[in-house]
């Protein structure tokens, strides 16, 4: 039956219609039978190059816009080519491949399309048939940004087929086929197409080598450069394509879209700073997005320097908060060398420009702070971008036990090593023998932070955390401490140094690690209270029982907690049902309450007797002034043969086939490693360092050590607390912020290379005393000037995210 004529003039007037709206600049829409363009506005090949002065490069880009309507004229028209040539020695690789049309493979009415498909040196082809004359329905032109997302296995549990996704300028083709090794031959053929061709320079990038060149030749055709090319100069209209070439297709991590549309947002992002009030957020919110997405980077300086030359109104509030921005940039980030000399050139030429302006200001700071900015861990905190705003420094408080907290003034590149020297010679420790570091600390947790850290990286993860962390475990710090006792017995006993070992001392017992009877743990906490409050008095303020007393020693006088007896009979086992805890008897949840009661109790009645015999202790020691109770407190803990190691909490396995963990203390000392089984005194086992032939990590939670006769294995624990790494889990839909979350295997892998590192410094301090041979000695973190550094301070610890490789020494 022939249509009506109604029907013929309504696709007629569809047709004509489409193509209006095309000629118009609306959006289009993917077809079958549409044909990929050749040529990008935003892309120029390297041969339509023309001289230094940039005119023909102007000239040339307009008459590529003017050709769009035309191109995508000829577009519409699908073409009948002479088919598939079976003997071109063009073709690499051909056959019949499903394509998914419009409304998905998941939609059942719908199912993908069978085309034949060729590949050849320049294209992607596809076909209705395979035989001669047959029409070329389409093809996507394949360059260097074109990109091939590989068969998934989760894609063929939903649909059946293995899938192949090629991506380029205009088009995604989505590819389908029921064979694993076809797919994957499909997707390796072009890919390496797509690796032959030449990369693609964009007009920004040859503009950025024009300026390179004609900076110091002729400064008329530099100026002329700038007068003819718009896009090297402020727009107030937004960007339609990235200014640095990008790959299609293939969304980014944490839930962002491709490089090239957040390219696009982030330019907008920057249009959006000029106008606001308080640009703290948002500057912090690009930081992060170019954090996750690192080949964003130089993107962004590049937009930078684009709107911060010849913007309308130098020096206004809107240009100053792009240099504000790129003040934060330079102190984050580092660029690639092409766009760092092309930013160095801004920076000159803005000084030269504007000599006594705040841009010239920002543009000296920004130039010094490209000489020491490497990689950050995370984006700077509030407070660290409205200091950098300011061209200002951080003020940096870091707690010593004993003593008044120090404030010391901290840029965005100072690391934890300038640190703990400037508080080593400031305190005066110089001339110790022991090392000392900064701790990352709270009430329940440490961390040793690397020499080699950023002290703005631990601010900001301080900022991160402290919507996250628990109540009770609340605030984070920065503390100095001792990292390695080497020898605590010549320290002076009126010394700061004896104060920062008395309140270590004091912190392992409150951690449960001096293993020692109660009485002796009442005299420590009655020494305490002495040393805070001198002699007994009823009006002396009291500290909680938990800052005297280890709070596992109570806890452990308790009864072990006893679940519900099970019933014996059927009748029972009726009555202790729902209906019966609910109506006659107490449900479990009540029981449990109340048996939590009971235990608050008793813990509370043990409490007030001990802290009743503690007070008892502290009358005794009537007339002792501190400087005698410190020195009798630390004469007790020095008792403990493990006195002046660090311990790990950790369960030790002989083999990786052996016998089930066992908990244990690992204590890294100066002279030995030793194992205590937890609570005993003794060790059970102590190696010195000549008996260690090799150790390190065997994997993310697993400390390795080999011996002459034996290898141990040593999983580690979070029980010492560790420090929480950061990753991001969810991006925030407009700004790309981070929620943060610990991981634990991160955790565990720093505890490993927490012990592996602090073996490392006990064997550099070794000396002559223990030679190693060179070739088998572990990479020392000391460097080659050890010798040059300062008595007193830990040495270079390198990254704490990294696990080192496995040393040995000899024997």
């Amino acid at each position: 039956m022939p249509f009506p004529g109604g029907l013929w003039w309504l696709l007629c007037c569809r047709q004509g219609f489409t193509l209006l709206r095309r000629d118009y600049g609306e959006a289009e829409r993917e077809a079958d039978g549409e044909a990929e363009e050749e040529a990008s506005f935003e892309l120029r090949a390297q041969g339509d190059r023309v001289g230094p002065s940039g005119t023909g490069r102007h000239r040339s880009r307009r008459s590529v816009r003017s050709l769009l309507v035309s191109e995508e004229m000829r577009s519409l028209i699908v073409e009948k080519g002479p088919g598939p040539v079976e003997e071109d020695s063009d073709v690499l690789v051909k056959g019949w491949l499903q394509r998914e049309v419009r409304g998905g493979v998941k939609t059942p009415w719908l199912r993908p399309r069978k085309y034949w498909f060729v590949l050849t040196l320049d294209s992607l082809d596809y076909y209705s048939s395979n035989e001669r004359g047959s029409k070329r329905l389409g093809s996507m032109v394949l360059t260097s940004l074109c990109s091939v997302l590989w068969p998934d296995k989760q894609t063929y549990k939903e649909t059946g087929f293995w899938s192949m996704t090629v991506f380029g300028r205009k088009h995604c083709y989505r590819l389908y086929t029921e064979h694993l090794h076809e797919a994957v031959r499909w997707a390796c053929a072009v890919q390496k197409v797509i690796d032959s061709k030449a990369p693609v320079q964009t007009p920004t990038q040859l503009l950025m080598r024009d300026v390179e060149v004609s900076a110091g030749d002729s400064p008329e055709v530099l100026e002329q450069i700038y007068r003819c090319n718009p896009i090297l100069r402020y727009t107030s209209s937004p960007l339609y394509a990235p200014l640095l070439p990008f790959p299609y297709g293939t969304p980014g991590p944490h839930g962002y879209t491709t490089l090239r549309d957040e390219a696009v947002k982030l330019f907008n992002s920057l249009q959006q700073l000029e106008s606001q009030q308080d640009p703290v957020p948002l500057i912090q919110g690009i930081l992060q997005t170019c954090l996750d997405l690192p080949p964003l980077v130089d993107e962004i300086y590049c937009q930078l320097v684009k709107q911060t030359t010849e913007p309308p109104a130098p020096g206004g509030p809107g240009d100053l908060h792009y240099w504000q921005l790129l003040t934060c940039m330079s102190c984050t980030f580092l660029p690639s060398p092409p766009v760092l000399r092309f930013l160095r050139f801004h920076l000159d030429r803005t000084e030269s420009r504007f000599p006594a302006s705040e841009m010239a200001k920002y543009a000296r700071f920004i130039h010094e702070a490209l000489g020491k900015t490497r990689g950050r861990e995370c984006v700077p905190s509030l407070e660290e971008i409205l200091v950098l705003m300011r061209r200002q420094e951080m003020v940096c408080t870091v707690h010593c036990p004993g003593v008044a907290a120090c404030r010391v003034t901290i840029s965005s590149h100072t690391t934890a090593e300038e640190v703990a020297q400037e508080l080593v010679s400031r305190l005066g420790l110089s001339q110790s023998p022991n090392l000392f570091a900064l701790y990352e600390q709270s009430r329940l947790r440490e961390q040793p932070v690397g020499s080699s850290t950023l002290l703005a990286d631990v601010l900001t993860r301080f900022e991160n955390l402290a919507g996250e962390e628990r109540e009770h475990d609340v605030p984070r710090r920065l503390c100095f401490k001792h990292y390695g006792f080497l020898d605590t017995d010549s320290v002076p006993r009126d010394s700061l140094e004896f104060a920062l070992l008395f309140e270590q001392a004091h912190e392992m017992v409150l951690r449960g690690y001096v293993p020692t009877s109660e009485d002796t743990l009442q005299t420590l906490a009655a020494l305490r209270l002495q040393s805070l409050n001198s002699d007994f008095s009823s009006h002396a303020p009291f500290p909680h029982l938990d800052e005297l007393f280890p709070p596992a020693v109570l806890r452990a006088r308790l009864p072990p907690p006893r679940g519900d007896p099970p019933p014996k009979c059927r009748g029972a086992r009726l009555r202790a049902g729902l209906l019966y805890g609910g109506l006659w008897g107490r449900s479990p949840a009540k029981r449990r309450a109340e048996r939590d009661l009971r235990l608050r109790g008793r813990l509370r009645e043990e409490g007030a007797s001990t802290m009743a015999a503690i007070v008892e202790k502290w009358k005794l020691l009537q007339g002792m002034g501190r400087p005698e109770a410190m020195a009798a407190y630390v004469a007790l803990v020095r008792e403990w043969p493990g006195f002046g190691s660090t311990l790990f909490d950790v369960d030790l396995r002989v083999s990786p086939v052996g016998a089930g963990p066992q908990r244990l203390w690992l204590g890294i000392g100066a002279k030995a490693v030793s194992l205590y089984k937890p609570g005993e005194p003794e060790p059970l086992d102590s190696f010195c360092y000549s008996r260690i032939s090799s150790f390190g990590a065997s994997d993310s939670g697993t400390f390795r050590l080999s011996l002459e006769d034996q290898e141990l294995l040593f999983e580690t624990s979070q029980v010492r607390g560790v420090r929480p790494c950061i990753r991001p889990s969810v991006r925030h839909p407009l700004w790309g912020l981070q929620t943060l979350q610990a991981d634990p295997a991160v955790s565990l892998a720093l505890q490993v290379d927490e012990i592996a590192q602090l073996l490392n410094t006990y064997l550099a301090s070794m000396g002559a005393r223990q030679a190693p041979h060179p070739q088998e000695l572990p990479t020392s973190p000391l460097g080659p000037d050890a010798a040059a550094r300062p008595r007193g301070l830990c040495p270079a610890a390198g990254s704490w995210q990294h696990l080192l490789p496995a040393g040995s020494f000899g024997s």
